[in-house]
C-alpha cells in the first residue's frame, strides 16, 4: 500500500518540473542552472541541453579553472562561471576574425563581454585567438567544447591535431576534455563537418587520442535514435533534436 500511495503521488507531479532531483548532480550545479537571472532564451532550451546532468558528468566543481573553446551565445559560459563559483574561473575563448571575414561580420566578442560586465560573473575572462594557432593559459582543470568541434574541422588549413595538443597542453595532468557534438553517419564523407555541420563521433576519438588523451567515458544523456544523420543541424525538422554524442577525455595524470 505503502508503495502504491508512492507512485501514485509521483505519478501527480506536473510534467513541467525540471529533471534535476538526481543525487548525482552536486548542489553547486542545481544552483547554476535554478539561478533566476539566467536569460529566459537559455532556459528554453535546458530541456534540450540537460544542463546539470551534463556538467555533472563533466565533473564541474567550484574552484575549477575552466576553458570554454567558442562559447557562442554563452550558454553553458554562465552556467561554468556559476559552478566554478568566486574562487574558480572560466577563460572563453572566442576566435579572432579570419582574414576572410567580410567587414560587416557579427563581433563574436560581444555576448561574452556583455556576461562578463553583469554582476556576479566576475571570474570570467574573454580570450580571443586564432584557432589555428591557439596558445592557451596552462594550469587549467577542465576545457570544454560544445557543438563546436565540427566547425573547427572547417577551418581552412587547421591542423585537427594541433588543435588538440594545444587543449592537452592547456590541461594539468588528470585534467579533462569534453566535447559534445552532432553525431554523422557512420559513413559520412569528410566534408560532413560542413555541409550537414555534423562529425562522426568515432572521428573525435581517433583524433583526441592521437593527440595524447584517454577515453575517460562517454554519456547517451544527449542521444536521439529517431535522428536518421541525414539532415542539416539547421533543418527545422532536427533542429534542437540532433543525436548527439557527449565525450569525456583524460590527459593521463603522469
Amino acid at each position: 500500500m505503502k508503495f502504491a500511495r508512492a507512485l501514485a503521488l509521483l505519478l501527480a507531479l506536473p510534467a513541467s518540473l525540471p529533471l534535476l532531483a538526481s543525487d548525482s548532480v552536486p548542489a553547486p550545479i542545481h544552483a547554476a542552472v535554478a539561478d533566476t537571472s539566467r536569460p529566459a532564451a537559455d532556459t528554453q532550451r535546458d530541456a534540450q541541453r540537460k544542463p546539470a546532468e551534463t556538467l555533472a558528468f563533466a565533473g564541474v566543481r567550484p574552484g575549477n579553472t575552466v576553458i570554454e573553446l567558442i562559447p557562442g551565445g554563452g550558454y553553458f559560459t554562465r552556467l561554468l562561471s556559476k559552478t566554478v563559483g568566486p574562487t574558480g574561473h572560466l577563460v572563453a575563448l572566442v576566435p579572432a576574425p579570419r582574414p576572410d571575414s567580410p567587414p560587416d561580420a557579427p563581433d563574436r566578442t560581444l555576448p561574452i563581454k556583455a556576461i562578463a560586465a553583469e554582476s556576479g560573473y566576475g571570474n570570467v575572462t574573454l580570450l580571443v585567438q586564432p584557432i589555428k594557432a591557439l596558445q592557451l593559459p596552462a594550469g587549467a582543470d577542465l576545457v570544454w567544447t560544445s557543438d563546436n568541434y565540427h566547425d573547427v574541422k572547417n577551418v581552412p588549413g587547421l591542423d585537427i591535431t594541433a588543435f588538440n595538443k594545444a587543449v592537452f597542453a592547456a590541461l594539468k595532468p588528470g585534467g579533462v576534455y569534453i566535447v559534445i557534438d552532432h553525431d554523422a553517419a557512420a559513413d559520412a564523407p569528410a566534408d560532413v563537418t560542413s555541409t550537414l555541420h555534423r562529425v562522426r563521433e568515432s572521428t573525435v576519438e581517433q583524433e583526441v587520442v592521437a593527440a595524447g588523451f584517454v577515453l575517460d567515458s562517454k554519456s547517451a544523456l544527449l542521444r536521439n535514435s529517431t535522428d536518421k544523420h541525414d539532415l542539416a543541424v539547421f533543418d527545422a525538422a532536427i533542429r534542437g533534436k540532433t543525436d548527439q554524442f557527449l565525450l569525456k577525455f583524460r590527459k593521463p595524470a603522469k
